[in-house]
């Protein structure tokens, strides 16, 4: 069965790049953006890893580990780093899962038996600190992930999970927020001393509460 919304992430052993990880220890208290790729040596999924190292401040910022996965081995993996952090001009900085046996990539769903290829899709988890996941994304072999997309998604998360409001379309980090509908203007004048803008009764926008 897929893995929804709300599920906590399956727990798993694995060797990787820098040696043999439980997935749950190793992400401890942190967020944890799980991604999969087709294979190493391959063009895209290079440009995407070393973009990951290079956000690696980033994801410190918001708690965030990373870890990559493919269905090749360790030794390919070791190999395939040199050829990311010299064409890259990075210096991967997080583990990438060995995948041979594809156990984790059936765990995560992470093969399509429609796509063109039998490898990995290019899939993301976004999995909060309780292990829940809490974001899915699915992109075809072709075509590049984008980051800052994925650091957007975390900081709507983050902030939503500490504050009564909804991220609108395109919104990012220090833009206006939405009311929840279901908080009374009452509620709301208390627990947002900037006001709002009430554009209708449920849609009120306020400057981000933490800024």
């Amino acid at each position: 069965m897929s893995l929804r919304l709300g599920d906590t992430a399956p727990d798993f052993t694995a060797n990787t790049s820098v040696g043999k990880i439980n997935f749950h220890e190793w992400a401890g208290d942190n967020w944890v953006v799980l991604y999969s790729h087709p294979a190493d040596f391959t063009p895209v999924c290079t440009t995407e890893l070393g973009q990951a190292a290079k956000l690696k401040e980033e994801f410190d910022k918001r708690g965030v580990k990373a870890i990559a996965l493919s269905v090749d081995s360790t030794e390919h993996h070791n190999h395939w780093i040199g050829d990311i952090n010299d064409t890259q001009n990075a210096e991967v900085n997080f583990p990438i899962i060995a995948d041979e046996d594809r156990h984790i990539s059936e765990l995560y769903d992470m093969i399509h038996p429609n796509s063109d290829s039998p490898g990995t899709v290019r899939s993301v988890f976004i999995i909060d600190a309780a292990n829940k996941i809490r974001t899915t994304l699915t992109y075809p072999a072709s075509t590049g992930r984008n980051f800052g997309e994925i650091l957007r998604v975390i900081d709507s998360l983050q902030l939503t999970d500490n504050h009564r409001v909804a991220t609108p379309v395109d919104w990012v980090e220090g833009q206006d927020c939405v009311i929840l509908p279901t908080i009374s203007n009452e509620d709301a004048a208390s627990q947002f001393p900037k006001g709002w803008n009430e554009l209708r009764p449920y849609l009120r926008m306020t400057p981000q509460p933490n800024k």
